[in-house]
């Protein structure tokens, strides 16, 4: 195994233990107990394990209620529901192969999989949902808003938190949240804006998630928006196995890793790390309501 595949080190455990609110262990090397066993060893003692499609929603609810430090979200990615409604043979973020049909009746059989699923006791959220106009072309955007005006109802409609992607969607995440009316706990998972979409999503009460990449070099504008937010709004996730913190950059990503950071995002705000892990854990457990 080269340097650059190899698992990064154990970081120093936190004063206080947290959560990593947005993780796909089912993306991730080794067993979910490893996982857990790793990360409580530094104090990241909760996961929320999110699904992007069918399979992997029912995958997240199975593993949630196995494992009582892990909580559930539910959805079809944002890239998914074109894929279901192009009938997309490469379609399927769990790699499941070829799929049959296609079509707005498709879309609908999922989204009536995701809403069982939702209202389970052990499945905190929906999400991760919303859009993105990196990866879908316009030929997919209107599969795309469909699919996230329903998770915004079926998040509602079962009083779960609503997980927000957005990529590249700024305007009209904000705009579709505000005609449809957002869930009472809305989460920006990954938070992409700058400190002026910081200052909306504050005013809405939406919280926001922020990952490893607030590390990166180049992202002077995430650490903008982590500066104004709100510490009452704030959240701390891994997505691993992807945004994998510096100085890893570019290792495998893991819940583990979450304490990088937490100090990195504490030295952001000007306060010590145990009081930014103290807010962490408090808002990621009244975000999901557990």
């Amino acid at each position: 195994m080269s340097a650059k595949d190899a698992p990064p080190p154990l970081p120093e455990p936190l004063p206080v233990a947290v959560a990593d609110a947005h993780t796909h262990l089912d993306m991730q090397n080794g067993t979910v107990e490893e996982a857990l066993t790793k990360a409580a060893l530094v104090g990241v003692e909760t996961v929320v394990q999110v699904g992007c499609d069918v399979k992997g929603s029912q995958w997240a609810a199975e593993t949630a209620a196995a494992h009582p430090n892990v909580h559930a979200a539910v959805a079809l990615h944002p890239n998914e529901a074109p894929r279901i409604v192009l009938g997309d043979p490469e379609g399927g973020w769990s790699r499941q192969g070829a799929r049959e049909g296609g079509g707005d009746a498709a879309l609908d059989d999922a989204l009536a999989e995701i809403d069982r699923l939702a209202a389970l006791a052990h499945v905190k959220a929906v999400g991760e949902t919303g859009l993105d106009h990196y990866r879908t072309g316009p030929e997919g955007k209107e599969a795309q808003e469909r699919s996230f005006r329903a998770h915004i109802e079926i998040a509602k409609r079962h009083g779960k938190a609503l997980v927000i992607h957005d990529r590249e969607a700024h305007d009209d995440v904000l705009r579709v949240l505000a005609e449809e009316g957002a869930p009472e706990r809305t989460v920006f998972h990954c938070y992409s804006g700058d400190a002026d979409m910081a200052r909306t999503c504050a005013e809405r009460g939406y919280f926001m998630s922020f990952a490893g990449n607030v590390t990166f070099k180049n992202a002077q504008p995430l650490r903008d928006a982590l500066a104004v937010a709100p510490l009452d709004l704030v959240l701390v996730e891994t997505d691993a196995p992807f945004l994998t913190p510096a100085p890893y950059r570019g290792r495998p990503n893991a819940p583990y890793l979450i304490p990088v950071t937490v100090r990195a995002m504490a030295a952001v705000r000007g306060i010590g790390e145990e009081e930014m892990a103290t807010a962490l854990a408090a808002n990621t457990a009244r975000a999901f309501d557990y």
